[in-house]
């Protein structure tokens, strides 16, 4: 098996494990208890926050533990409108967005909010211009993704944020899942960021949401107790560790490893371009470690398979999407749905060797000349 799929997950590593596994075992106590364990333990917990903290550029206070992304972004959208109260029930969001934003969206509508969606320039990014078309005095919230997780665009958040400063109860929410700990990228413009360790060679099941100290949110969940108001329950003092070794190695290797990712995908991007059928999906501007593209006449999932079958692992949308939809983050780019439908997704990591890289090419010729030749 050759693994492609390193936006949807990747592999813990090692180091990582073996600091979830000593804290697993070394701290017995809930953190939330009163007793000399739970000491111990909230003690050991506040010096892992310092630490994550330190290494984001954000006060130990904002950082807020999650079960992963998808509950960081609930938790922000869904919490900062209900913050905002009267001041508005207009949002701002883009078509590139996660499932976990989108699903949130659609429940907003539901509750009587209305969502705009910006739309993209050229290379992806949002259009300025029409985020200061859409902006009104009842925009409580703009939801931009740092990264997008289909095709890899960067959004100029700094810029996005700029944009906001004339409208103080506008809340501004970057899930940047597919940015952190890949990508250099300051919390120092947003008000909530949310990410996951499990992107970044962590473990599943662990998330952080960042909140600006002066930002209302309403919780999430309500009781059960905790360290803090914006989310209920036992904090795993063990998962906050293995985050905060997971961030530290991956900020530490952070240059390199986006180099050796770029050389492999210019080498993809060069090869694949030579087929007539290919198209490159991802702008040049795009991460590295994400590579979509269509092949015409052939849909997304009958590629993906036909890879599947000869034991390469590339995804059709990201892993949260609906199987066999087209994807809306290339419709949304390209206005064609049939090269929507036809999508799908490389994603590369300093993982990845020159070897998978010519065995995927050798398998890819094989399929498309099977599929669309």
């Amino acid at each position: 098996m050759i693994y492609l799929d390193y936006a949807a997950n990747t592999p813990v590593d090692p180091a990582v494990l073996e600091r979830f596994c000593q804290l697993e075992h070394e701290w017995v106590g809930n953190p939330n208890a009163s007793h000399r364990a739970g000491r111990a333990a909230r003690a050991e917990l506040a010096r892992i926050t310092d630490s994550i903290a330190s290494l984001l550029g954000v006060h130990p206070s904002e950082i807020l533990y999650t079960s992963g992304a998808s509950e960081a972004n609930n938790t922000a959208v869904k919490g900062l409108v209900q913050a905002a109260g009267t001041a508005g029930r207009h949002v701002i969001s883009t078509p590139l967005e996660h499932a976990s934003i989108n699903g949130c969206l659609e429940f907003l509508r539901t509750q009587g909010y209305t969502v705009d969606l910006l739309n993209l320039r050229s290379d992806g990014t949002v259009d300025l211009a029409h985020l200061d078309a859409l902006l009104r005095v009842d925009t409580v919230l703009v939801s931009v993704c740092a990264v997008d997780s289909e095709l890899g665009i960067q959004q100029p958040i700094e810029a996005i944020a700029a944009h906001l400063q004339n409208y103080p109860n506008c809340r501004f929410h970057v899930d940047a899942t597919q940015a952190v700990g890949r990508t250099d990228l300051s919390f120092s413009c947003a008000d909530t960021m949310s990410f996951a360790p499990h992107k970044f060679y962590g473990l599943n099941g662990s998330g952080i949401l960042l909140k600006r100290r002066r930002i209302p949110l309403m919780p999430l969940i309500h009781g059960g107790g905790s360290m803090t108001a914006y989310r209920s329950g036992t904090p795993a003092l063990a998962l906050a560790g293995a985050a905060e070794a997971a961030l530290r190695l991956a900020l530490a290797g952070l240059q390199e490893r986006t180099g050796l990712v770029r050389r492999w995908n210019t080498i993809l991007r060069s090869a694949l371009s030579a087929y007539p059928n290919v198209q490159i999906n991802s702008p040049e501007t795009a991460v590295p470690h994400i590579l979509n593209l269509s092949i015409a006449g052939v849909k997304g999932t009958a590629f993906q398979r036909a890879l599947d079958e000869r034991g390469f692992c590339v995804s059709v949308q990201s892993a949260c999407s609906e199987d066999g939809a087209p994807s809306r983050a290339v419709f949304a780019l390209s206005g064609d749905r049939k090269r929507a439908l036809s999508a799908w997704r490389i994603s590369l990591s300093h993982l990845t060797t020159a070897q998978e890289i010519q065995s995927f090419l050798s398998a890819f010729h094989d399929c498309y000349e099977n599929l669309a030749g």
